[in-house]
């Protein structure tokens, strides 16, 4: 019960420095400094020694250099026309399916994302071009809408993917593997919602209009697409090949970015200068958060609460069926409240060793918190895909928020898929490690 207590005692400082408005990257900090102080029972001169070994050390980690390089990588492509040629160039293999064109949110957004590694900057960039196309052919707003919001969180899953380099350098597991983990699950929500807007188109075709409008043919579609095709082959292949490292993998994407946006005339100083800057602010966030996540981690394990927390729960004989369901309502109050990134690096030190307890599969859990960290980008109070779409579409969050509820129940599904077939995950890195 002793240990119980301890983890409630974390868990309370974490909300209660967090819920003072602190940030989280200091917060995380001061929470780690007060748990060896409160509950450790350690000097504050040997707090302070622990805990500025391990700031030096994770500062200084490799895997570290991913995070801006995708980073940079997104916000070239945000300022440039790709997202406007993704869209013309999915139109034509879209128009004649239930839905029409309302399917270029999902396929647009699942294409994106393959290159960008971030929910809100997949939504901003694929919904400055679909929200206003749509709504001027008179598709309809709330289906409009929501599927954009499911739809970008794909940023998050499908690789590359910032919250799985994340959990991978805290999980010490392969970067590289959870990429191809997150694959097929991200292949199987993409249907999941292009099959809700064909069954919603079917039932009520007033939703679709049919597509009256001249567009480019398949063949000149596949050159139009042609830019996000080509980054999606370099990154990933590069990564999947052995031929680099997804760190190596990142600055080859960068490179190729920035030779794509050469040959096509559209690099100028003015966009360099804004997407450093851009880049070095969200860098800059998560680094710290990730940096100070370390210190709560190693606080953690000089209290010896994971482990002692993993034993006590495994005592408990809990099913793992009861288990999952009951780390998946922890996750989702935890997205109303925190970003993916803040959510992870705050929980993992006490979850993961209970799910390795519990036998699963650290690389499949990684997937599975991916999809349930999704499910906060489309929640209020603070859903970041809502608030993106309300500065694009002007709607209220309230509105959004509702539009997007469909969404959730989808990726909830997909979520419980997962758990019945876990193959889902783990069949494409096992396939390609033998």
């Amino acid at each position: 019960m002793e240990i119980v207590l301890s983890a409630v005692g974390v868990i309370t400082l974490i909300l209660l420095v967090l819920g003072l408005g602190v940030w989280v990257f200091s917060g995380l900090a001061i929470v780690a400094l007060l748990s060896l102080i409160l509950i450790g029972d350690v000097s504050l001169d040997r707090a302070g020694a622990i805990l500025s070994r391990i700031l030096f050390r994770s500062a200084n980690s490799w895997e570290l250099s991913a995070i801006p390089l995708f980073i940079l990588m997104g916000e070239l492509i945000f300022r440039s026309d790709i997202s406007d040629r993704l869209f013309r160039g999915l139109e034509p293999w879209t128009k004649k399916i239930p839905g029409g064109i309302l399917h270029t949110n999902v396929f647009g957004c699942a294409l994106f994302a393959a290159v960008s590694g971030s929910s809100a900057a997949t939504t901003a960039t694929v919904g400055k071009i679909t929200t206003t196309e749509l709504k001027k052919r008179g598709y309809d707003r709330s289906l409009s809408v929501g599927s954009l919001a499911g739809a970008g969180s794909l940023g998050l899953l499908i690789p590359p993917s910032l919250v799985m380099i994340v959990y991978g350098i805290q999980s010490e597991v392969s970067i590289s593997k959870l990429f191809m983990a997150g694959v097929l699950p991200g292949v199987l929500i993409a249907t999941l919602y292009s099959g809700y807007i064909i069954f919603r188109a079917i039932l009520n075709p007033s939703l679709c209009p049919p597509e009256q409008s001249h567009t480019a043919s398949k063949l000149e579609s596949l050159i139009l697409l042609l830019p996000v095709i080509s980054l999606i082959v370099i990154v990933m292949g590069a990564i999947y090949t052995g031929i680099a490292t997804p760190s190596e993998a990142a600055a080859v994407g960068v490179f190729a970015t920035v030779i794509i946006l050469i040959k096509e005339r559209q690099l100028s100083f003015k966009m360099i200068q804004e997407a450093m800057i851009a880049t070095l602010l969200s860098s800059t966030m998560v680094c710290s958060i990730l940096v100070s996540a370390a210190l709560l981690s190693t606080a953690m394990g000089f209290l010896h609460l994971p482990s002692e927390l993993a034993g006590y729960i495994a005592s408990l004989d809990l099913t793992p069926a009861f288990l999952l369901l009951a780390l998946a309502i922890f996750y989702i109050i935890l997205g109303l409240f925190l970003d993916g990134i803040s959510i992870t690096v705050m929980s993992l030190p006490i979850t993961l060793p209970i799910v390795i307890q519990a036998g699963f599969d650290p690389i499949w859990f990684g997937v599975f918190l991916v999809i349930l960290i999704e499910l906060g980008q489309i929640t209020p109070p603070v859903g970041f895909n809502l608030f993106v779409l309300q500065g694009l579409t002007g709607e209220k969050i309230g509105q959004v928020a509702k539009a997007a509820f469909p969404f959730f129940l989808l990726m909830c599904l997909a979520a419980f898929i997962l758990c019945l077939v876990p193959e889902i995950a783990l069949w494409l890195p096992n396939a390609l490690s033998n």
